[in-house]
C-alpha cells in the first residue's frame, strides 16, 4: 500500500513539474511576440516620422519657406 501510495505522489509530482514547466515555456513564447511587436511598433514609427519629416521638407522647398 505504501508503495501505490508513494508511486501516486510521485506521478502527481511529476505532472505538476511538466505542466510548470510548459506554463513557463508559454510565458516565453508570450513574451518574445510581446517583445517583437513592439520593435515592429518602433520601426513603422521611425519610418512614419521620416516620411512625415520629408513631406513637411518637401512643402517647404514647394513653397520657399526652406531658404
Amino acid at each position: 500500500m505504501a508503495d501505490n501510495s508513494q508511486n501516486l505522489s510521485f506521478q502527481a509530482g511529476e505532472t505538476k513539474g511538466q505542466a510548470q514547466e510548459k506554463a513557463s515555456s508559454m510565458m516565453d513564447k508570450a513574451t518574445d511576440a510581446a517583445q517583437s511587436t513592439k520593435e515592429s511598433i518602433q520601426e513603422t514609427g521611425s519610418q512614419m516620422k521620416a516620411k512625415a519629416q520629408g513631406a513637411a521638407g518637401s512643402v517647404k522647398d514647394a513653397t520657399g519657406m526652406n531658404k
